[in-house]
């Protein structure tokens, strides 16, 4: 049986963004008067836009409110996506040939909208039917929300889906909504089970492999 739908994440799996968030989240965080390393980037990996800010204020003592961090944030980011958008090896080839196959694709991403759309600007929107975003949601991941918001807009059984992702808290959201969930590691390990493949780059991902994956 073939995948009614490939569900792709984007920040860290499509995209080599997670340098460009550390170093964006680095310079925030020292403009703050703290201290940012790999071992608090790892915190957030995966997370909601919220959440990592939250623990950016609880780490630095600052009095800047969530709306307000997530604007220096996402400013620094659009500035670098607009820049030069630092895609993954194999991600455009590996959605270009799901999409070969005649299956439909989305982009099930924790970033914001803004950052999304400068992404997709580069990458093609029409690569993907559908985008499902951080701030269009009413919970993030891990919580299986956005991965039934993409299925429901493609009409489709979440499982029957295959969803690719390089954190922990996108695993887990993908799971839960009832995906098959082949994992490509990006900051943090992810452990393989019986039903988890896990592969260390989308260059490894053979289309047909993919697509046949025991989905319900």
């Amino acid at each position: 049986m073939t995948a009614a739908a490939v569900l792709f994440d984007m920040d860290g799996l499509l995209i080599d963004s997670e340098p460009v968030w550390y170093d964006v989240e680095a310079e925030v965080v020292s403009r703050l008067g703290g201290t940012w390393g790999p071992e608090h980037q790892a915190a957030c990996i995966g997370g909601t836009m919220d959440a990592s800010c939250r623990y950016m204020i609880e780490l630095t003592g600052s009095a800047l409110s969530v709306e307000e961090l997530t604007a220096m944030l996402l400013d620094g980011m659009v500035e670098h996506f607009h820049a030069g958008l630092p895609l993954h090896d194999g991600a455009i080839e590996l959605v270009d040939a799901v999409r070969a196959r005649g299956v439909p694709t989305a982009l099930v991403s924790s970033s914001y909208r803004i950052l999304v759309d400068a992404a997709l600007h580069q990458i093609g929107a029409e690569r993907f039917d559908v985008s499902v975003v951080g701030d269009e949601i009413t919970r993030g991941k891990p919580h299986p929300e956005p991965y039934l918001i993409a299925c429901e807009k493609l009409s489709v059984d979440p499982a029957a889906c295959v969803a690719l992702e390089d954190a922990v808290a996108g695993v887990q959201a993908a799971e839960a909504a009832g995906c098959v969930v082949v994992a490509v590691p990006s900051v943090a390990p992810i452990d393989a089970l019986p039903a988890r493949p896990v592969v260390s780059s989308l260059t490894e991902i053979d289309v047909d492999w993919l697509l046949a994956l025991p989905c319900s």
